[in-house]
């Protein structure tokens, strides 16, 4: 869903120890790096010092102090104010070098300064550095794109057109306390999903003839076709994976926003090693190579449309899948090899991230944009996340409802899916065929409470939730198609592949697993559709949870109650959906206390001794006391 290019920096920012002078450095450059380069001038003066003001207070830190700290982790006298903040990981991030994408970035600038949310951004930013404005930092990223080995990040500072740059202390640190907060949330999500599974006792059926997680014995063949609509002008290149021994259901997919028909290659390779017919479909309008073709255009236009996302791609993707099919089935009655081998009749979509509401809208739900009319306008660029804003790009289409439904989608795999308010508040209501979604706790760019876990409480249908605990926006892809770059975005953790490899493998059997719940074969695949084998291949790193609804207690979750989670989320709001997820984890670990203590007394109950003193010990006064009597003993 996040475009190949390499407008990234090493910027792990908003860390819990990192609020001050790291978040000083790095979200005064935050804009700036999303921003990519321009064609505009050099500079005359470039900053030698960094003013903090926090009210009345300020103070002035010379560039060349923080560049000393870099060399030799060493914390000058005049930054010993800010030592607690001044961490190891504060200095790789000031020392990290930032590349710069020339070729795309003139468009992504252009985005930010005439986009109503790219507006927004700019205002917090300027109200982050009120001193630094537009033509600042146009300059200052046309020296940034001019350096052939990259600079970092205090080189970035350096080639700021004004002799200080200012920065407001108190906007900053309310700022990475929103981003703190919401990281902190998903961690407290997660310890109450894990909890639930800690409590569940694994119990495996034994595999006998088939082993849907392993590969199957077919000899796959990947055939690469270019499909040309001439109604829509729109060229579709598919990838066909197929087999001599190919029956039952067809599986189309649809990748997301800026990648292409490979992002789930080692997901198509093992279906169709079972005898599945897989079709992967690159959208044109909203792949890689689109985003790297964008158009220049100078001077830019204000108030124009989304070039990032044109919004006609949310009419065009569904339609491309209604066109494939409309080719494929076509290919099925007349062509000599494929002939039989594409039921399109019976279709599994399986959608990541855009692609997973491509998948929604083709299963039933309407596209409807009357919400997001009041929802975007007043987008808060402190909260907001990149699903926020590529939703957002929609409001630019002529038509604010459009039914997109294909009657041949059968059942849906959406995994990290968008979703947000592109279907008004309960329009996934109407989606009612058999649905896997798959969500995880740390994925940034969609989510999960707001764009998988409140929409799958509201599909109709029979449906699975895999959660990922841990897992990122881009884990379930194949690593060999992915750039690496993206995992260096800051809001695009990097997940290792090794960590990721038993939960790619438990996705393909499961994914099998539910696909073939469509044909005669169902019941032996049935019982790997259960919350056992998520456990099975459940690590250290990434633990797996597989249900049919969220647990009870979540279902009161504050900001998952019907329209809650689409507001905007100030702190407050978020204080209140943490403290909510902490008492969960509180009330836990005391059950599981109490659980372990009566384990305890069932095993090795207490036992009790009574102790008999010898009269002899007893003192002559006690003695007689005893005995009724007042005298003493001798």
């Amino acid at each position: 869903m996040i475009p190949r290019f390499s407008v990234v920096a090493r910027l792990k920012i908003f860390g819990s120890q990192r609020l001050g002078l790291g978040l000083v450095t790095a979200m005064a450059v935050t804009g700036a790096l999303v921003m990519g380069g321009t064609g505009l001038g050099t500079s005359v003066l470039a900053a030698e010092t960094v003013t903090i003001r926090l009210g009345r207070f300020s103070q002035t830190i010379a560039l060349a102090d923080l560049e000393t700290f870099v060399a030799t982790g060493e914390v000058p006298p005049s930054l010993g104010l800010y030592r607690p903040v001044l961490t190891p990981s504060v200095r790789q991030a000031l020392g990290d070098q930032i590349s710069l994408d020339p070729d795309v970035s003139q468009v992504i600038l252009d985005e930010i300064l005439t986009t109503p949310g790219g507006s927004q951004l700019l205002e917090t930013l300027e109200a982050v550095a009120p001193n630094l404005t537009p033509a600042d930092l146009k300059a200052t990223i046309d020296e940034a794109s001019k350096s052939p080995e990259g600079l970092t990040l205090l080189g970035l500072l350096r080639v700021i057109p004004q002799d200080t740059l200012e920065i407001n202390l108190g906007t900053l640190i309310s700022l990475g306390s929103q981003f703190r907060l919401a990281q902190m949330e998903s961690e407290a999500l997660s310890r109450v999903l894990r909890k639930d599974l800690s409590d569940t006792p694994v119990d495996i059926t034994p595999l006998e003839d088939m082993d849907p997680f392993s590969e199957g014995e077919s000899q796959v063949e990947r055939w690469e076709l270019l499909l040309r609509d001439r109604q829509r002008d729109r060229q579709i290149p598919v990838d066909v994976y197929w087999s001599r021994d190919t029956q039952g259901p067809l599986v189309v997919i649809s990748h997301g926003f800026g990648a292409d028909r490979r992002f789930f290659a080692y997901l198509a390779q093992h279906l169709a090693s079972h005898g599945l017919t897989v079709v992967a479909v690159e959208h044109p309008g909203s792949n890689v190579a689109a985003l790297m073709s964008l158009p220049v255009v100078d001077p830019p236009e204000e108030d124009k449309l989304s070039r990032i996302l044109p919004a006609t791609e949310f009419l065009d993707r569904p339609r491309d899948i209604s066109f494939v099919l409309d080719r494929l089935e076509k290919l099925n009655l007349y062509s000599y090899t494929l002939r039989g081998r594409l039921d399109t009749d019976q279709v599994t979509l399986i959608g990541h991230s855009l692609g997973g509401y491509t998948g929604l809208a083709l299963a039933g739900a309407a596209l409807d944009l009357r919400s997001l009319q009041s929802f975007c306008p007043d987008l808060s660029p402190v909260s907001f996340s990149p699903a926020d804003w590529l939703q957002c790009a929609a409001l630019d289409l002529p038509v604010k409802y459009a039914n997109l439904k294909d009657n041949r989608i059968s059942q849906l795999i959406v995994t990290n899916p968008l979703t947000g308010l592109l279907f008004g508040e309960a329009g996934l209501s109407r989606v009612q065929v058999p649905t896997l979604m798959v969500a995880s706790t740390h994925d940034s760019v969609t989510p999960m409470a707001k764009q998988q876990l409140g929409p799958f409480m509201q599909l109709s249908g029979p449906k699975y939730l895999m959660t990922v605990l841990g897992g990122s926006h881009l884990s379930v892809g194949d690593p060999d198609n992915l750039n690496a770059d993206l995992h260096r975005i800051p809001f695009m953790p990097e997940v290792p592949d090794s960590s990721t490899a038993a939960m790619r493998q438990f996705f393909q059997g499961i994914s099998l697993s539910f696909i073939m719940q469509q044909t005669d074969d169902a019941d032996a695949y049935a019982p790997m559709l259960s919350a056992d084998y998520a456990q099975l291949f459940s690590t250290d790193d990434l633990s797996l949870r597989l249900s049919q609804d969220l647990p009870a207690r979540l279902s009161h979750w504050p900001r998952l109650r019907q329209g809650a989670f689409y507001h905007q989320e100030t702190l407050m709001a978020y204080g209140s959906s943490l403290l909510h997820l902490e008492a969960m984890a509180v009330q836990d670990h005391f059950q599981t206390l109490q659980r372990q203590m009566l384990a305890y007394l069932r095993t090795s109950p207490p036992s009790l001794t009574a102790i008999y003193r010898p009269r002899r010990f007893f003192s002559p006064h006690l003695q007689a006391q005893r005995h009724g009597s007042n005298r003493a003993t001798p």
